[in-house]
Order: C-alpha cells, then structure tokens, then sequence
C-alpha cells in the first residue's frame, strides 16, 4: 500500500546567484555576442541578445516510400521473456498491443471517438524508437531507425497515404522525432537534427536532385543528445550540457522563448544582394518589448504598432528551409545544462544541480515564477524557486520537467534532515480543465502546486528495510490540456509493471476512462475488463522492422505512454 509522506520533510536550498559571462569576441556569422544575466524571479529586465554560435538542422529527408502493406497481425514484437506461465493469455496478447485512447490520427478507421483504450491495428505487435502525435498526422521510428508518417493532415488529398505509415527518411538512424504544425524535427544517433515536412505534397525531391540518404552529413563537432518543441520553436541539449534554440517560423520569438533575439537565415534573394555567405541578420523581437502599449486602448497608444520582426519581410517561413540552424543560447553559454523542455510558448532548462531556468510566455504562470509576478512575458532565463511551494528545512531539487501548451510539472525531490527522500509532482499553468492535479479548476497558478494521489508517495522496502519514495517514472503533458503520469512502482514493489495515472481535460475521451468530463485529480486508469491498467516492460524474443525484418533478438521493450493535441498512445518502445 502506497503512504504519503510526513509533512516533517522540510526542504530549502539557496538561492541561485550565476551570470552569463559576457563575450566580446566575434563568431563566423559576423555576430557579437552582449552581456545578459540570469536574474531572480522578483526581478525580470529585458535583455538584447545575439547569437554565440549556431549548428546546422539538416533538410535532406529520403523522398517518400510507402510501405506496401501492414497487416492487422504484423508479428513485429513477439511477446517472450519474463512472462510467468500462469499468467493469463489474454493479458499476455495485451503485451505487443498499441493503445490509443481518442486518437484517430493511428485507427483512422471509422471510428468518430474512441472513449476506452483500443488497439491500433497497423502498429499491432510493433515495437518503436518513438512515436509521436499531433492534430491529424503522426510519425513513428521503426527498430531500424527509419522515420514513417502518416494522417490526413499529412496525406491531404492523397487518402491512401492517411490509412498507413509511408516510409520519409531512412538510413539516418533516428532515435527521437517532436512534431509541430508544418515540421518534424529528427534527432540522430550521431547528434544531428533533420527537418521534414507534415505535408507530403512538400517532400518531393526538385528534378535532378540526390537521394538525400547518400549525401554526406555536414560535421558540427557537437553532438545533440536530445531535443524538444513547442508551437514555433525547438530546443536542443548538447552531451556538453549545452543548450541550443531554433526558430520554426516567425512567431518563434513572440513571448521570448528563443532566448535570443537575433539570428541569421539563407538569404533567398541571394542574387541580388551581397551579405555574408549568403545569409541574412534577422530579428524576432518580443511582443512585450516591440509593442509595450499592446494592452492599452488605442487612445493611449503614442503611435502605431511596431514592427516585431526586421529583415523578414517577404520571406516564406512555411518552408523547412526557413531557417536552417539551431543557435547556442548566450545567457546559458556558461551553465552546465542537464535537460531541456519546451512548452507551447515557453522554454525551461534544468541545472546539472537541480536548479530551473524558465522564460517565455507566462499569462497563465506556467513557469512558475509565483503569484508577485504578473508579467505574462518573461524574455530572460529566469530561476523558478521550486523549494517556495515545499516546507522551509531540508533540500530541494528538481529531477524532471515536463510541458505542454500552458501547463508545467515539475518533478521535485525532497531529503529532509535523516536523508530520507520523497518525491513530489508540483504543477503550474493553466488549470482551467483540471490540469493542475489539485482537485481545482483555476486558469492561471503562478506558483506551483502539489499534485495529490501522485505526491509524497513511499514504500516499505524489504531489500533496504526502509521507506522508499516512490515517484513518476515518466510525465507526459498535452498542449490541449491533459496529463499522462506512469508511476515508477515496479521500482520498489513486484506489481508487474507500472500504473497509468490520468487527469486534466476530457471533453474528447483522450483519458481513455470511457467518459467526457475534465479529471481534476490524478486517477489511475482502469482497463475495460475493470483492472489497473499497468504499462509491462520485458524481454521480446525478436523485434522487426516495419518491413518485417527481423532488427535485433532478445531486446528489452517497456510500454511508453505519450499525448497530442486532444488524444493519447501507449505504445513499445525498444528501450536503451
């Protein structure tokens, strides 16, 4: 039986005092680099930063092809390994099962709405490097590391293209895809990141041109371990700890989530004009700082509206050759990043010593920054102070952030005084569907909150005869409002696996609980025989691409649990 943990646990840390060196030397691009500084929540300035450095995010994606058929009993993982004998046959068939609650995009089938986990039958028996969803087009990673897509948004006219996965980018040896509206951002083994298209009308290769998969890959000397996206733009973490933006399109800066303001694109006027190899300075300058009379009536207002970009004019950024580049964030050159996270409008950055950095949009308080501030813009890294929403003794760190559209959690640990630790989920943002987990509906908490049933959870354990904290595994939040937790139980306690914990918006089943009403409460998902509904992890006797081939034997997989806009997966993943 799970406990909550006393509230004698008493948490602080000091106070983050750092600086952004400044750099007064030039770069290849011609860009100087200004001093900024990391400022404290109570005090936030708006900072003119250029770009230190940039890294190539390449657009060379294989021209399209289709898988030419996925049956519904495609033995692509073949349950095996540690499953008992008595366990019953029905619960093991369940093993090499994609579930989706309320995603049409995978089962575009027929069904309007599916309100209870159901199979998704073209990745039935598939095991992934990942897969991800948005409004109506999808993209997975086989075993092979070949990129597939799918959906109507994807397809447009072209149906059958919509109803099963087309192969888009192959040979590339992809770990980890993020979608947004118009790209699909493709991180490599090696580090590097690849652009493609949403849409397959805009994959076609001009006449005469490569295969993209036998081009040499142009050397970085960086290796990126890991990216993520919001709305308009990308955030990536080097094996260094360094952390890198990329704008998506124009808007990419208009709360200030790039971190910079200026950078540089392919100049498409090349032609005509004369500037440094062939690129153009461009400027994505903040709402709040281009327009501060944004909110005041147009009497007040001492001029018309400025202008929030330079330089960009005429310039198309609905093509992935919009920009072509991720740039170092100046203001974190000097700090030793461990994660990256991205939320609609936000960015955060996560501290090798436990310590968050937010910035972006905040008229919701979705970074956390606390009720004294009312800025909706915050256009510097700025310190959340995580231990403000935990006791006053003991110590404080943050070990996971996850966000999504306008809501943030942020995985916290706490050790009080003997050294025994708890872990609690705290939440902030837009609660308004029951996202913050708080059993409240509120459409703006700038100061994180406790979510309950998920927070301050121990269990005996008989290996080290002591309380142990039982915490979030992984922690999946959806730009549209809900929130997928897997509680890391099978840790601690031989339950089988690990609980799918649910909550937040619901109007479309995406909760896969059978209703259409908003949870505000973490609650744990049921099966619809009635059971916990548990995420496995084993060992799979082979695993195949989607071709069928057989990738590797004996692999180790788990059940990952991921969201979209207003639906939700549960798929295998070939874990590390």
């Amino acid at each position: 039986m799970f406990k909550r943990a006393g509230s004698s646990l008493a948490p602080h840390l000091r106070k983050l005092h750092s600086q952004a060196s400044s750099s007064a030397s030039g770069v290849r691009t011609g860009l100087r680099a200004h001093p900024g500084a990391l400022v404290s929540s109570g005090a936030v300035a708006a900072y003119i930063l250029w770009y230190t450095n940039t890294r190539t995010v390449h657009n060379d994606s294989a021209s399209p092809i289709t898988l030419q058929k996925i049956t519904q009993t495609a033995p692509g993982l073949i349950a095996g390994g540690d499953a008992s004998d008595s366990e019953d046959l029905r619960t093991v068939a369940h093993f090499s099962r994609v579930f989706v609650m309320r995603s049409n995009t995978l089962t575009p089938e027929d069904a309007d709405v599916i309100r209870t986990p159901s199979i998704a039958q073209w990745l039935d028996g598939v095991a992934l490097r990942d897969l991800v969803l948005h409004r109506d087009h999808a993209a997975c990673v086989d075993a092979l590391g070949d990129v597939y897509q799918w959906g109507s948004g994807y397809a447009g006219h072209d149906l059958s293209k919509s109803q099963k996965p087309t192969l888009t980018l192959r040979e590339k040896n992809i770990t980890q895809l993020k979608l947004t509206e118009g790209r699909l951002y493709a991180l490599s083994a090696s580090g590097k990141v690849y652009a493609i298209s949403t849409e397959a009308a805009k994959q076609e290769l001009r006449p005469g041109s490569p295969t993209p998969s036998s081009d040499s890959w142009w050397g970085t000397g960086w290796l990126f371990v890991s990216i993520e996206a919001g709305n308009d733009h990308v955030l990536a973490l080097t094996s260094k700890g360094r952390a890198f933006a990329h704008p998506v399109n124009k808007n990419a800066n208009a709360y200030g989530q790039l971190g910079f303001r200026k950078f540089q694109i392919p100049d498409p006027t090349v032609h005509h004009r004369s500037p440094v190899n062939g690129h153009l300075d461009v400027e994505l300058i903040p709402k709040s700082i281009a327009d501060p009379y944004a909110r005041s009536n147009r009497a007040s207002r001492p001029g018309p509206a400025p202008m929030m970009s330079e330089n960009l004019e005429g310039i198309d950024d609905s093509s992935i050759r919009f920009c072509t580049h991720l740039f170092e964030i100046p203001i974190l050159k000097d700090i030793p990043i461990e994660q990256v996270a991205a939320g609609g409008r936000t960015s955060f950055a996560r501290t090798t010593t436990g310590r968050v950095l937010g910035w972006g949009a905040n008229e919701y308080g979705q970074i956390g920054l606390g009720s004294n501030v009312a800025l909706d813009t915050i256009t510097v890294p700025t310190e959340v102070v995580l231990w403000n929403s935990t006791s006053n003794r003991g110590n404080t760190k943050c070990v996971d952030i996850a966000a999504g559209g306008d809501l943030t959690a942020f995985t916290v640990e706490r050790i009080d005084s003997s050294a025994r630790s708890t872990i609690d989920l705290l939440m902030c943002g837009n609660g308004q569907w029951g996202g913050l987990g708080s059993n409240i509906y509120s459409s703006a908490q700038g100061s994180p909150l406790r979510a309950k049933n998920v927070s301050g959870l121990v269990e005996y354990s008989d290996v080290t005869q002591s309380l142990q904290p039982i915490g979030p595994h992984a922690v999946t939040v959806s730009p549209t409002g809900h929130v997928l937790l897997t509680l890391n139980t099978a840790s601690t306690v031989d339950v089988g696996g690990r609980d799918l914990i649910v909550w937040g918006k619901n109007y479309e089943s995406e909760l896969g609980n059978g209703k259409k009403a908003s949870v505000p409460v973490p609650t744990t998902l049921e099966t619809p025989e009635g059971g916990r509904f548990m995420l496995r992890r084993r060992k799979a006797k082979e695993v195949k691409d989607l071709h069928g081939k057989v990738w590797k034997r004996g692999v180790k997989v788990e059940q990952c649990a991921i969201v979209g806009f207003g639906n939700s997966a549960v798929y295998w993943r070939i874990s590390a």
